[in-house]
């Protein structure tokens, strides 16, 4: 897919890696980026940056989600590429409250879902379109510390998969971004976590993977390149790999151990 003078729709944009995303399409000549978050002051700040509009967005609404597309596409044009990026993450496994497990799945899954109930019609009687849906390591791997993250992620990741699987034979094209630590607001102050053994990247080369796989039309975006190894150790053993993370865990998570 080329991205000059089309219409893309990022959530999330007021900072971290939906501002780049925004920028860096900005700079590979989109037509018009919507740029939108809770956040309306910094949702309108990246839209001026890239001559595009900003709005506030609450995508834990799909009423809000819908609204938006139904916006755009009659005030600016189609939507060409929707990139579902906002997220959000907290600590603790089962003992997390109802609600926060609910924040979670709405944020983190249902709006990639409603995004595509209410744009994949719209793609499809055009002849296509593209999805770019911000997941995490976490959804291919797991998350220490956080059963919410890791659980939502991996849903993420698999409907994600379904959507280009189901509707790739309509033109629609869908990519998956599986990054480890970026820095961003979610990662402030955990720059020593798990998420980060690797390194943490900054979001402008986690932007520019985004566009490259966008170009290639390539559905799993892997900014940190080693995720694609630690996918194949789980799947050659996955009791070893197990047995990996939970040292990971005895370092990262004691607290959920036992250990001191």
């Amino acid at each position: 897919m080329d991205l000059k003078d089309k219409i893309v729709v990022v959530t999330g944009a007021a900072g971290g890696i939906g501002r780049a995303l925004a920028l860096r399409f900005h700079e590979a000549g989109a037509g018009h980026i919507v740029c939108v978050d809770l956040d309306e002051d910094g949702a309108k700040a990246t839209a001026q940056v890239v001559g595009g509009t900003g709005r506030r967005v609450d995508v834990a609404s799909e009423s809000d989600i819908s609204t938006l597309i139904e916006e755009v596409e009659t005030g600016i044009g189609p939507i060409d590429l929707f990139c579902c990026n906002a997220g959000i993450s907290t600590r603790g496994g089962p003992e997390v409250a109802d609600e926060k497990w609910q924040q979670m799945w709405e944020v983190n899954v249902m709006a990639h879902i409603w995004a595509a109930r209410h744009m994949v019609p719209r793609m499809i009687a055009r002849g296509g379109g593209y999805f770019l849906n911000t997941a995490s390591a976490a959804g291919l791997l797991s998350q220490v510390g956080s059963a919410p993250y890791a659980v939502t992620k991996h849903a993420a990741v698999g409907f994600a998969e379904w959507l280009a699987l189901t509707y790739g034979d309509d033109g629609i094209k869908v990519s998956v971004l599986c990054p480890q630590a970026v820095r961003t607001n979610m990662t402030k102050g955990k720059e020593g976590g798990v998420a980060s053994v690797d390194g943490m990247m900054e979001p402008e080369p986690v932007a520019e993977a985004c566009l490259k796989a966008i170009e290639a039309e390539t559905f799993l975006v892997l900014p940190h390149p080693e995720v694609l190894d630690y996918m194949r150790r789980k799947t050659s053993d996955y009791d070893r790999w197990i047995g990996g993370m939970r040292k990971l865990n005895r370092k990262y998570s004691p607290q959920k151990t036992g250990q001191t």
